[in-house]
C-alpha cells in the first residue's frame, strides 16, 4: 500500500476529531463531528477554515516568465497587473484542459497554485516545456477561510487585509506570521486563500479557529459548496477531453490570446479553441441542471431528451443543501442546452425530469 502523504494540519485534524480519507495522495479530512451538511451550512451562514495544503505551491522564475507561460495557457498572462491573480489553464494540443490553476503575478516572478491530482504531472509539464526557467516547489501551507463573516474575522486579524477586492494578492501577517494572502476560494463565497510556512500552518489554523464565527470544514462541504456554486472540479467536469469553450470557461481565454488579438494563439491546442470560440462550433456545453424532487443525481448519470436519445451526462452531482433540491452539473448536446430545458436523467432505471439551469445555483458573494 502506497503510503499517503500528510499536511501540515494532520495532528490538528486528528485533535479535532475529523474523518479521515485519502485525496490526491494525502490523508485529508472529509468532515468533522460538525457533519457535511451543517459545515456547509455554517460556510454560507459565517465562515469556515479548509486545509488545502495538498494542493502544489510553485513559483516560476526567469526572464519573463509571463511570456513563457503564454506558451501554455490561453490566459493573459502577460497583460496582468502585479498583485493579481488569474484563472489558468493548461492545455493539450486536441484543446484538451491538463489542469486548471490560479497564478499571481508577484512581481519578478509568477506564484502557481495547481491541483493536487495534477501537481506532479505540473511540474514536469512545466520543466520539460519551459526548460530554460527556474521552478522552485514550495514546502507551505494553505489555508482557505470562506464565508459572509470572513471578512469580519479577517480585518480583526489582519488589518488592511480587506482593503484587497477580488483575486487581488498581497504579503501580510497574522499575529506575527508572515503570510501570502488572496482574496479567492472555491466555494462561491467571499474569502481568502492564505499561503504560510509549513511549520507556522498548524499555529495559525489555531489562531483562525479560536475566533468565534469559524469553523473547521471538510472535503465533503468543500465539494458541495463548489458544486451549489458552479465551479468545475478537474477530473470531473473538465479534463484532458475537454476543452475550455465547452466547459464554458471562455473567460479565461483572454482577449489578447484569441482571434484578431496582439498574441493570438501560441498555446496548445490554439487552432481548435480559437475556432469553437469564434464560430460557436462546439457540439456539447457544460450545464447546470435542477431536480425536481430530493433524490441526488450524480456523477456519470445519463442524460436523454423528452423522445428518448441519449444526449450527454452528469460530471458532478448531489443535493444542494442551500439550494433544497438536486443539483447538478454535466454535458449535453448544445441544441438541448436552452436554459429552462427539461431533460431526464435516468437514476436507478427510471428518468427524473431536471431542468437547465442557470449557474451558480445559489448567488455569490464576491467581493468585486
Amino acid at each position: 500500500m502506497t503510503q499517503l502523504n500528510r499536511t501540515p494540519l494532520y495532528a490538528l485534524h486528528v485533535e479535532l476529531g475529523a474523518k479521515l480519507v485519502p485525496f490526491a495522495g494525502y490523508e485529508m479530512p472529509v468532515q468533522y463531528p460538525l457533519g457535511v451538511k451543517r459545515e456547509h451550512e455554517h460556510t454560507r451562514t459565517a465562515c469556515g477554515l479548509f486545509d488545502v495544503s495538498h494542493m502544489g505551491q510553485l513559483l516560476l522564475r526567469g526572464d519573463n516568465p509571463a511570456e513563457a507561460l503564454e506558451r501554455l495557457v490561453p490566459a493573459d498572462v502577460v497583460g496582468l497587473a502585479e498583485g493579481v491573480q488569474r484563472y489558468c489553464m493548461f492545455t493539450n494540443d486536441k484543446g484538451g484542459i491538463l489542469d486548471d490553476f490560479m497564478t499571481v503575478n508577484a512581481g519578478d516572478h509568477l506564484y502557481l497554485v495547481v491541483n493536487a491530482a495534477c501537481k506532479n504531472a505540473d511540474i514536469d509539464h512545466l520543466r520539460q516545456e519551459l526548460p530554460e526557467h527556474v521552478l522552485d516547489v514550495l514546502d507551505r501551507g494553505l489555508l482557505a477561510i470562506q464565508g459572509p463573516k470572513t471578512a469580519d474575522v479577517m480585518e480583526r486579524l489582519c488589518p488592511g487585509v480587506c482593503e484587497m477586492k477580488f483575486m487581488q494578492h498581497g504579503h501580510f501577517e497574522i499575529d506575527g506570521i508572515p503570510v501570502w494572502v488572496s482574496r479567492s476560494g472555491y466555494t462561491g463565497e467571499d474569502g481568502f486563500e492564505v499561503s504560510v510556512a509549513a511549520d507556522q500552518a498548524e499555529a495559525l489554523a489555531r489562531r483562525l479557529l479560536a475566533e468565534e464565527e469559524v469553523e473547521a470544514i471538510g472535503l465533503g462541504a468543500r465539494d458541495s459548496l463548489r458544486l451549489e456554486s458552479g465551479l468545475c472540479l478537474y477530473g470531473h467536469d473538465i479534463d484532458a477531453t475537454t476543452t475550455p469553450v465547452e466547459a464554458g470557461l471562455n473567460f479565461a481565454i483572454g482577449k489578447s490570446r484569441r482571434q484578431g488579438g496582439e498574441r493570438e494563439g501560441g498555446f496548445p491546442g490554439a487552432d481548435i479553441i480559437i475556432e469553437q470560440l469564434a464560430n460557436k462550433s462546439a457540439q456539447r456545453k457544460r450545464v447546470g441542471l435542477l431536480g425536481e424532487g430530493r433524490a441526488p443525481v450524480r456523477e456519470g448519470t445519463e442524460l436523454f431528451d423528452s423522445e428518448g436519445n441519449a444526449i450527454g451526462h452528469v460530471t458532478s452531482g448531489g443535493f444542494g443543501p442551500c439550494v433544497g433540491k438536486p443539483v447538478s452539473m454535466g454535458y449535453v448536446c448544445v441544441t438541448e442546452s436552452e436554459i429552462g430545458n427539461t431533460i431526464y436523467a435516468e437514476v436507478r432505471g427510471k428518468r427524473l425530469p431536471m431542468a437547465v439551469s442557470k449557474m451558480p445555483f445559489v448567488q455569490s458573494g464576491y467581493q468585486r
